[in-house]
């Protein structure tokens, strides 16, 4: 046995594994049980011989594995495994969360200056303009300022439009710290109710006594981790265990959980003093009068909320039902409790806006964008461009767009209005759910699949009319029912390469090998 600090322990896997591996890196593989922990009282050690296994266990083999699975064609230098959360989660890109987009790296390889043995040649330059008429969250339109590339991008969700402004918006930093400062403050004048506080801190008290002797931090995990142990079963007889003592200090301090109509969204995933607190907030975000900040603030307010949803925190991208009472976490293994304020979330969330703005700021290029809420299939690039900026607009008529770089929705996975419906209840954007292509509503059958082929055909279609002559389009999908063929036949291009990634990091519990394949269009 070779024991080591957590610091040690970080300097000999940088070594090992070629590449930094930072102490909360360590740290993160002992709390959740992936090595085992030694020492008490806050001297944690660990075996370097432990550590050496799990990485020649997870490196060594997954790659393997993977293409096992998926086929030996997936390039697994896309994968970008060498890269930690904290990279591919960059600046602003983690300013609000959204199911399925893309990491920045992955636009940046196909839109930065650089080759490589698969990318052989330079598809943008700087000054070009890129388009994506599929705009989701702003990945794109994020790389391209960094890069020094102009950019368009389309949806038709005004929350996505919103989501991506804020994200791209140049602010002025004190103005932008004051709001935000008089944000956090808006809770303290709010008449907070005393008693939610007390039962807060006895049910936390209780919480700790029970986890302690029950699911033992690190060795519970490490047990859970070995195979060996029937998880399900322990957890569900703890869950039950402790729940009379939850329901026993519901009754004592004359818990409200249900708010007394449940008819939209926020009244049904919000327990009742979170709800008044959003509300309280939300009034003091609406006195803002410059347009941009009021847009940043709701930003960063509906962040809070997408984390304060009465809902597990292994499932807060996919809503099962309301979860009202204690439960055990499979993600933290160990019982947890619903959320019973914001404040907390709304502190944390509105200092780490502010400093990832910062950090952008520093990183991006002198260089035009434009963001459209409209239906991609239809839009008038030039006139609408126009209309918000028209120098922008004089460039994009002389230079006409260089190519794309977007994802399209994958048919029949998610409902891209649903998963924000808390935001649209709040925000009071118009949802326009019958506009998605593709959505989860709709499913996966034939007649679905032949209205994807149409509608993902057609804005592409829609889209060449901006487009120089020699363009490159770059499609990121998951094509299971290889519709792209077709896709690209009717809209008049060719397929001339594809490159096939494996995704590693994937939401909540599903950690099943998946690729996707980044598709090159050029016209026939």
């Amino acid at each position: 046995m070779s024991l080591a600090t957590i610091p040690q322990a970080s300097k000999w896997a940088s070594n090992f594994l070629n590449k930094e591996v930072l102490p909360t890196n360590i740290s993160y593989l002992v709390q959740y049980g992936k090595v085992k922990k030694y020492g008490e009282n806050g001297s944690t050690m660990l075996d370097l011989d432990d550590l050496k296994k799990y990485y020649d266990s997870y490196n060594g083999t997954r790659e393997m594995s993977w293409k096992k699975n998926l086929g030996d064609d997936l390039n697994w230098t896309l994968s970008f495994d060498n890269l930690r959360e904290k990279d591919t989660t960059k600046h602003v890109h983690r300013l609000h969360p959204y199911k399925g987009k893309y990491i920045p790296q992955l636009v940046e390889y196909f839109i930065d200056s650089h080759t490589d043995v698969f990318k052989k040649e330079i598809y943008f330059k700087a000054g070009d303009i890129v388009l994506d008429p599929f705009l989701g969250s702003g990945t794109t339109i994020i790389q391209s300022l960094e890069t020094g590339i102009h950019s368009v991008g389309i949806d038709v969700s005004e929350f996505n439009c919103m989501i991506s402004s804020c994200k791209a918006t140049h602010y002025d930093d004190e103005y932008l710290q004051k709001a935000i400062k008089k944000l956090i403050s808006s809770l303290d004048s709010f008449e907070h109710d005393n008693k939610i506080q007390d039962f807060e801190n006895e049910l936390l008290a209780k919480l700790t006594k029970f986890n302690s002797v029950h699911f033992p931090g690190h060795d519970f995990k490490y047990k859970i981790n070995q195979g060996s142990f029937d998880e399900y079963k322990f957890a569900t007889e703890k869950e039950k265990e402790f729940l009379p003592i939850y329901q026993k200090l519901l009754k004592k301090y004359s818990i409200k959980l249900k708010q007394d109509i449940l008819s939209s969204f926020l009244d049904t995933w919000f327990i009742e003093n979170v709800r008044r607190e959003i509300d309280h907030v939300f009034q003091t975000i609406k006195q803002e009068k410059d347009v941009k900040i009021r847009k940043m603030l709701a930003l960063i307010l509906s962040r809070t909320i997408r984390s304060c949803r009465a809902t597990t925190h292994s499932d807060l991208a996919t809503l099962k039902e309301p979860q009202l009472t204690t439960y055990y976490c499979y993600k933290h293994k160990k019982i947890c409790k619903p959320l019973f304020s914001i404040t907390t979330m709304l502190n944390r969330y509105a200092l780490d806006t502010l400093s990832r703005i910062r950090e952008f700021n520093e990183l991006r290029k002198p260089v035009h964008y434009s963001i459209l809420t409209g239906d991609s299939r239809i839009v008038n690039i030039f006139d609408e461009t126009g209309k918000k900026n028209s120098e922008f607009s004089e460039i994009l008529k002389k230079q006409k767009i260089a190519g794309i770089f977007c994802s399209p929705p994958y048919v029949g996975q998610i409902d891209y209005h649903e998963q924000h419906a808390y935001a649209y209840d709040l925000l009071g954007f118009k949802r326009k759910d019958d506009l998605e292509i593709g959505p989860l509503y709709k499913g996966q059958g034939l007649e679905a699949r032949r209205f994807y082929v149409q509608g993902i055909a057609d804005v592409l279609n829609n889209c060449k009319k901006y487009l120089i002559e020699d363009f490159d389009i770059f499609l990121v999908a998951n094509d299971k029912y290889n519709l792209y063929p077709e896709i690209a036949e009717k809209s008049g291009m060719k397929i001339v390469n594809q490159f096939k990634r494996p995704v590693l990091n994937r939401t909540e519990r599903d950690r099943n090998p998946y690729s996707e394949i980044i598709f090159h269009f050029k016209v026939k």
